[in-house]
């Protein structure tokens, strides 16, 4: 199993996405969190192809907050099923993988 992984999820608004990005990282549950876009979504969604302006937030912490980061995007995001993807960190160099393991100890 590996120790880093990123967690991203999609919103429809900026502010939204700072909120959680500023939430998690001042809880240390993610060390940095990276807000790009906006992109456009095209998905199906109860039915009927959607076509939504989103911005993608992805967030670098350690697998072990992965359940709590999850609960906390849950809470904050407004949206009834909100993008939750995790993706393994499988190298990256040492000293930024110290740096973030690290910043997601508690104080």
């Amino acid at each position: 199993m590996h120790e880093f992984v990123v967690v991203s999820t999609t919103s429809g608004d900026h502010a939204v996405a700072e909120q959680i990005a500023a939430d998690l990282v001042d809880r240390r549950l993610v060390a940095c969190a990276q807000i790009s876009g906006p992109m456009k979504s095209i998905y199906r969604w109860e039915g009927t192809v959607e076509f939504t302006d989103e911005v993608l937030l992805q967030m670098k912490t350690l697998v072990g907050n992965v359940t709590t980061v999850k609960e906390a995007i849950a809470q904050l995001h407004p949206y009834d099923v909100p993008e939750l993807i995790v993706v393994p960190i499988v190298d990256g160099s040492a000293s930024y993988l110290d740096w973030l393991r690290k910043a997601t100890q508690p104080e």
